[in-house]
């Protein structure tokens, strides 16, 4: 049996222009001036820094009329829309709300060989037949940024054959690794795992005693090594304690990524620059806006020009009031990102404003324990936003502060109770657990139970597999990976 019904839904639809605003607030200081940058370059209409016109055509003051009627009139177009009588946009003159440029820095980045163009130079000091040069350099192709080479020596065969047309054998492959990519620099380079890196690594330097005792430990023992297995290494090899951690210190000194230690690598670590600042004046914290997000803009006082002739020509052609038609979508454009731009630095402004006081006792003293639990949702009702536009500016965003450049977004933690009844932040927890496991005994730590334990005994009720989560998220493996000699 067939049924006939109506359905009513309310839907919510972001303008075109509410979505590029939405856009703009989420863009850090670099991206913003990138995004600042083509935005002039692609419209005319926009101008930076100071104008220096003096007045501006009041004849060109009237209403414009927005119907799409072909016909266009000079008069059509409000002017002073668009143009203002100062010299610096309104939103410049707020005082306290941008750094000095003064104190804006930049970091060079020197210009250099590429890690992989520098394996490639050096094969060019080894005498080579053309098969067993299309290896090595194939080889150097299949190095990660790490320096390790993961792949299997047989998929690297057939895609020598495939790719290169090589036909080449495992045992030639694993020839020339050895003797050629294992000898280039960063040593270790070429590896396929932690113990071949560590082991090149040892046999590039020097032999002594404990050297050849590492490459022994490494070579039979490595598991037990990783996993301290201490008292069995001592067995097995019928070693001291001390000469144990003499074998330990030589280890722990070489690299286990060669290739992440090259300054010419292809990851140029990214340049933070923090969007906000806050400092203590005179014990009370000030904060200020990032002066490269303010950018000096106006309205090209050459498109008014344009319009005055328009207006007084006394013969109007058609590919005139087409150029007209033309200035005034420039023109719109120009208002709008104006205006955006304006909206974004206020929503910027008016929530890290928001942050900073309700995080006031930390910004004060740079204690983390001081963190109060808060939420995307406490800041979004405070300013009466939407949680995605907190989100926004604290996903992407940094604060420069007296203890250092943070991300917004680190400010924001869940609650729990504690013994008293009182919510506490978990990053209060994670601290104190952080500061619990850096002052144990190193040679017997303490298991997630007992760490559970003693956060208890501190008034933190928290079950061991929290405690677990927390001390993963943290980056602390477990007890007895933090196991010393």
């Amino acid at each position: 049996m067939l049924k006939q019904s109506l359905q009513y839904k309310l839907l919510q639809k972001l303008s075109p222009q509410q979505i590029q605003l939405m856009k703009l607030i989420q863009l850090p200081t670099q991206a913003f001036e990138e995004r600042l940058k083509q935005e002039i370059e692609e419209n005319p209409a926009l101008d930076t820094g100071k104008d220096e016109s003096d007045s501006f055509d009041e004849d060109l003051s009237n209403e414009y009329d927005d119907t799409g009627n072909e016909k266009i009139e000079a008069e059509d177009i409000n002017i002073d829309e668009y143009l203002s009588d100062d010299e610096i946009p309104n939103y410049k003159t707020q005082a306290n709300n941008y750094s000095s440029d003064d104190e804006e820095k930049s970091v060079p980045y020197a210009a250099g060989t590429s890690f992989h163009q520098s394996l490639k130079n050096q094969l060019n000091t080894y005498s080579f037949d053309e098969e067993e040069k299309a290896i090595a350099e194939f080889l150097v192709g299949s190095i990660d940024d790490s320096g390790y080479i993961r792949r299997d020596i047989l998929d690297l065969v057939d895609d020598l054959a495939f790719t290169a047309n090589v036909f080449t054998t495992e045992e030639k492959v694993i020839s020339i690794l050895k003797r050629v990519i294992h000898t280039l620099d960063p040593i270790g380079v070429g590896a396929r795992d932690l113990k071949e890196c560590l082991i090149i690594q040892l046999k590039r330097k020097e032999t002594t005693k404990i050297r050849t005792l590492a490459i022994n430990v490494l070579e039979s023992a490595f598991d037990h090594f990783v996993k301290k297995h201490y008292k069995k290494l001592q067995e097995k090899f019928h070693i001291s304690e001390d000469e144990l951690k003499e074998v330990n210190n030589e280890i722990s000194k070489l690299n286990p990524k060669p290739g992440s230690s090259y300054a010419g690598n292809n990851k140029i670590a990214e340049q933070i620059v923090p969007d906000f600042s806050i400092k203590l004046v005179d014990g009370e914290l000030d904060l200020t806006l990032n002066a490269r997000n303010a950018p000096e803009l106006h309205i090209s006082r050459e498109y008014n020009n344009m319009l005055k002739g328009y207006q007084e020509s006394t013969v109007k052609s058609k590919s005139q009031k087409d150029a007209v038609f033309f200035i005034k979508q420039k023109l719109d454009a120009a208002k709008w990102f104006i205006d955006a731009i304006k909206q974004r630095q206020q929503t910027l402004l008016v929530t890290m404003n928001t942050i900073m006081h309700y995080q006031y006792d930390y910004f004060l003293t740079g204690d983390e324990r001081k963190l109060k639990p808060m939420i995307l949702k406490d800041i979004a009702d405070k300013i009466n936003m939407d949680v995605s536009t907190v989100s926004r500016v604290a996903n992407s965003k940094y604060v420069s502060t007296p203890y250092g450049t943070k991300l917004i977004k680190e400010f924001f933690s869940e609650s729990m109770k504690n013994e008293k009844g009182e919510d506490v932040s978990t990053k209060e927890i994670k601290k104190i657990l952080e500061n619990v496991v850096a002052e144990e005994n190193k040679k017997k730590p303490l298991t997630d139970e007992k760490l559970a334990t003693i956060l208890k005994e501190k008034g933190y009720p928290i079950a061991r597999r929290t405690v677990a989560k927390y001390r993963e998220q943290l980056d602390l493996p477990v007890a007895r990976l933090r196991k010393e000699i």
